[in-house]
């Protein structure tokens, strides 16, 4: 998969955001009915250079595609075309890490196969006072037979050129399309909204009214993957059509406390 399966609970601040756009600028919007007015109508690209201001951003993530508090837990199961069987576990860990100045949401993931973990993640994520949610950075690790045998992937803001991207933007556009995270070669994914209106069954349950996106990312050209985003619980659907086959699905999810 190009992301894992996961997901970031009252804003606490409607102070402005400063982006500051590369040369190419962006494309995008962070529309009036799902974001603050005076909100910046532009979204990051590819290496776009972007200025944060910490004093606009929180931990506590309230987005509604991808609500989170401390303790949240969404457990997923993923299956490939050869049948193999992975588990994949979030949780919303209640520290945070400074990142670029921001005080960011601290998510583990960990995948496992037969009961071994295989990959061993943590995210960082905050919100910005206009609802977007912004991917910071990772370290993750994978793992055989307890030993790590590769970091690739891993970066954080502000380091070695990375750049931190848009997960879910306030007010998803149909088309809109927006880098999720930045490190050339080692991370490069974006994402393009697709549709507001799909339904699907996971394990979990039926759902509808859900946001479509598409993933893609340059480090691997030839993949792409359709997510699906139920309000109130964040990502359930995950779908490899180039690249793979691989479907990744929600089986159980536990909100944590506000």
């Amino acid at each position: 998969m190009i992301r894992k399966l996961v997901g970031v609970a009252a804003l606490a601040s409607v102070a402005a955001l400063a982006v500051g756009a590369g040369p190419s600028g962006a494309t995008g919007a962070t529309g009036a009915t799902g974001a603050p007015p005076g909100c910046p109508i532009t979204l990051p690209q590819d290496g776009d250079q972007v200025t944060l201001d910490p004093a606009t951003f929180t931990n506590v993530i309230n987005n509604p595609w991808w609500p989170m508090a401390v303790g949240s837990k969404w457990v997923a199961r993923e299956t490939d075309n050869k049948g193999d069987v992975q588990k994949n576990v979030v949780i919303v860990k209640a520290r945070t890490k400074d990142v670029i100045g921001i005080t960011a949401a601290v998510v583990h993931d960990t995948v496992s196969e037969h009961g071994a973990v295989v990959e061993d993640t943590f995210d960082w994520y905050a919100q910005d006072s206009c609802g977007n949610i912004w991917y910071l950075g990772e370290n993750t690790k994978e793992l055989e037979n307890g030993h790590v045998t590769s970091t690739a992937g891993s970066w954080e803001a502000g380091v070695d050129g990375a750049q931190p991207g848009v997960i879910v933007p306030a007010d998803p556009q149909v088309g809109a399309t927006y880098r999720q995270e930045y490190l050339a070669g080692e991370a490069e994914d974006a994402a393009t909204t697709l549709s507001l209106d799909e339904q699907i069954q996971v394990p979990y349950g039926h759902f509808e009214g859900t946001m479509l996106t598409k993933e893609f990312t340059a480090v691997e050209p030839n993949v792409n993957e359709y997510k699906f985003y139920v309000q109130g619980v964040g990502p359930a659907l995950a779908l490899t059509i180039s690249g793979g086959s691989d479907r990744e699905e929600l089986v159980s999810f536990e909100p944590g406390s506000p």
